[in-house]
């Protein structure tokens, strides 16, 4: 997914990416796991807590960070990493790149600057640990985020609840099946810089 770093918040949620079919949190096939979409932005979720709770998930520093919204919470790692990835660190160039995948074990997270050089791993592990997620889900009945269940629906610059506080500016972006290789990332990178994204400066009255 190709961004812009001049436009984000700490709301929710700025995602592109695979998300439930329903916006009914009662509904049985709402919670932890039916979601897995791109996050760009520095929210710090925590379960029913502010956006900001200074206690909650974030990468390193203030962000903007790229993250994984799997619902019920977006997160910059998984693993012993759930809360806190210092691994995972802002991403300050004008564009950006941002890469999240799937697999049957965990997910990755990766970004960078979309008009030069490579890729950086932000975090590569299982997903989300509920016991230090917190509250899971809410009212969902499935409290777990491995295996995950998505569920086919795709969302652009919304959660899957259809929140809509975030801001954002989306470029372009793609969605395939199965775990791209290290190779193939590379590839796309060089393709979006190939674009030549550039900031154009406003001549003053």
């Amino acid at each position: 997914m190709g961004t812009a770093v001049h436009s984000y918040n700490e709301h929710c949620c700025f995602d592109y990416g695979n998300s439930e079919n329903t916006i009914t949190a009662t509904k049985e096939d709402y919670g932890c796991g039916s979601m897995e979409a791109i996050y760009f932005g520095n929210s710090n979720w925590v379960p029913h807590a502010p956006w900001t709770a200074p206690d909650g998930n974030r990468g390193h520093g203030s962000g903007p960070w790229v993250g994984a919204d799997l619902e019920a919470g977006m997160y910059y790692g998984g693993g012993n990493q759930t809360r806190v990835n210092e691994q995972n660190t802002p991403l300050t160039s004008e564009f950006v790149s941002l890469s999240l995948k799937g697999r049957t074990d965990g997910f990755t997270l990766k970004g960078g600057d979309a008009t030069q050089g490579s890729l950086k791993t932000m975090y590569d592990g299982p997903r989300p640990d509920e016991k230090i997620a917190g509250d899971c889900g809410g009212a969902a009945t499935k409290n777990h985020y491995q295996p995950m269940r998505k569920q086919g629906a795709i969302v652009l610059a919304t959660g899957g609840d259809n929140s809509n506080g975030a801001e954002g500016n989306f470029y372009e972006g793609f969605m395939a099946s199965g775990y791209a290789s290290s190779a193939t990332d590379e590839k796309i990178q060089a393709n979006i810089i190939a674009v030549g994204y550039k900031g154009y400066q406003t001549t003053p009255w």
